[in-house]
């Protein structure tokens, strides 16, 4: 009996307590927090982002220590790239996040750490952007917080970006920054400000070539504006314009010697000229539009039920910054009509969901300085924008742990290969210097051994890195393709014998026990059959 009424009267507490943490009145305190306060003579959302982006760094490094595995698809490319610093890559990417790679890998070596201290710091970096341009461009910190979680809400930032992607988080730092960049200039128009601008515009070129559309877009919007106009139009801009053209010209002088490289992932837009120019451009319409909807659907659903429950509407009348909001909105606009010329021009039909995002991450930026001048409702909603944004974000976090670890199905199962094990088997008859495979997957090998030289048909100067004793490396009974086959022998090198099978044991898995390798070894070509390497 008297443990029944203490039990009653312990829920009963539990129960107020939930209930004061679930009153508005909480949502709004922890959101002004967020927004307003300090820790010592820090912001508090600085600290916030610091504290949860250095958290992830360590947890994902330290899991991947004990759990013993790889990483999937996209560090293990970079994995394999980033032990020389060139001005491109193969692959169709620009070199911006695998120089960054490198320079961190001078510190740490290829490893899972470095993957995420170049990851978490340019989110980093993407995320403090946000908040000061806003800041910059004179609304208030509530405003900026808003417009910072609203960008965290794209699935593509708080949840793909957190266990996979490389380039794409290359494109949300440097896009960031494009936009604090512009916020100074608008209020400097400086001969710095105009350089600076130049230099971050050179920087998301370099991170990824459809950020041009954002430029484009950015460039267009302005001068549509009388007020924004003269700040392009100002002989001052030639130095943006030149300095944007000196970041890039190593790498532009490197896609026009490597033509094919830059042309190489032409495949992934579905290109259908076969199907007719009407039916072409229908389904290129359709999944421009379903990359969109996808990309953008979950930040939309939560502005708008946050101005449902605030009761505010974006029409309303109200104190704004009408010269700002337009840009940002003729931005997007403008940014969606050159994809669309594009996609009608090229005859693309396929879209994935994250090559929208330099064209719709400034939508929440858009939405959240809206809500700035719409009074106390516009407060409200936007103190639920935080809290639904901030609790999501924490709520993910073990999630991401997951994928790190377990990589996901088909191609991503990589993550899960024991490399200690496989390269153990490998070096069975005899030391090995390089590795080469048809596809990426052999990166993880970095993790095991920092000094193998790691190649597939895509790295640059494949024939002059590929040095004895080497070795194929193929998954699950493959064939070498005729591309790789052909660079081996241009390098004076055949396979010297039948492929041995490895039984490459699968960690963190239920379903997969183990992965087949083949390994075969090459041999220095006779002088009678080696054709002339380059």
């Amino acid at each position: 009996m008297i443990e029944n009424r203490i039990l009653r009267v312990y829920l009963a507490r539990m129960q107020s307590r939930l209930a004061s943490i679930a009153s508005p009145r909480h949502y709004a305190a922890r959101a002004e927090w967020l927004a307003e306060g300090k820790v010592g003579r820090l912001s508090a959302i600085v600290v916030a982002l610091a504290a949860y982006f250095c958290l992830q760094v360590v947890a994902m490094t330290l899991l991947s220590r004990v759990a013993g595995t790889g990483v999937g698809v996209d560090d293990a490319e970079q994995l394999m790239y980033m032990s020389g610093l060139q001005a491109g890559y193969g692959g169709s990417q620009p070199p911006l996040y695998t120089w960054a790679g490198w320079l961190v890998a001078q510190l740490f070596s290829p490893s899972v750490l470095t993957l995420k201290i170049v990851k978490y710091a340019m989110m980093f970096a993407a995320t403090a952007a946000i908040v000061l341009a806003v800041v910059k461009f004179g609304y208030s910190r509530r405003a900026a917080v808003t417009a910072m979680f609203g960008v965290l809400l794209f699935p593509q930032i708080f949840w793909e970006m957190q266990h996979t992607l490389s380039h794409s988080v290359a494109v949300f730092a440097l896009c960031s920054l494009l936009l604090l960049a512009l916020a100074w200039l608008l209020e400097r128009r400086s001969i710095l400000a105009y350089a600076v601008f130049g230099f971050v515009m050179g920087g998301a070129i370099l991170a990824k070539y459809n950020d041009l559309l954002l430029i484009a877009a950015m460039m267009l919007s302005a001068l549509s504006l009388g007020e924004t106009r003269a700040v392009i139009l100002n002989r001052r801009f030639a130095i943006s314009i030149g300095m944007a053209a000196l970041i890039c010209l190593p790498t532009l002088y490197w896609n026009l010697t490597n033509p094919g490289e830059l042309v190489a992932r032409g495949y992934k837009f579905g290109v259908a000229s076969d199907k007719g120019q009407l039916i072409a451009a229908w389904l290129g319409l359709k999944g421009f539009a379903r990359a969109a909807f996808n990309f953008a659907i979950l930040p939309v659903a939560v502005f708008t039920l946050a101005m449902i429950v605030a009761r505010v509407s974006p029409f309303a009348t109200g104190r704004s910054r009408p010269v700002v909001e337009s840009l940002l909105w003729r931005t997007i606009l403008i940014g969606l009509a050159i994809g669309l010329l594009l996609v009608f021009a090229s005859g693309a039909t396929t879209f994935r969901d994250r090559w929208m995002l330099p064209l719709l991450l400034f939508l929440p930026v858009a939405l959240a300085t809206r809500l700035d001048g719409l009074g106390d409702k516009g407060k409200t909603a936007q103190a639920i924008i935080i809290n639904v944004a901030a609790t999501l974000a924490i709520v993910v976090l073990p999630f991401t742990w997951y994928m790190h670890l377990y990589g996901g199905n088909g191609m991503g199962s990589i993550a899960r290969i024991d490399y200690a094990t496989l390269h153990r088997g490998m070096a069975a008859d005899g030391p090995v210097r390089t590795v080469v495979s048809d596809w990426h997957w052999i990166g993880n090998l970095k993790l095991v051994d920092p000094d193998l030289t790691i190649l597939s048909p895509e790295v640059p100067d494949f024939i002059e890195q590929l040095q004895e004793p080497a070795v194929i490396a193929l998954l699950d009974g493959q064939q070498p393709s005729d591309q790789l086959l052909d660079l081996i022998a241009k390098a004076g090198y055949v396979p010297g014998g039948p492929a041995v099978g490895l039984n490459a044991p699968m960690l963190f898995s239920w379903k997969e026990t183990e992965r087949q390798v083949s390994i075969v070894r090459l041999e220095k070509a006779t002088s009678t059959l080696a054709p002339q390497a380059k």
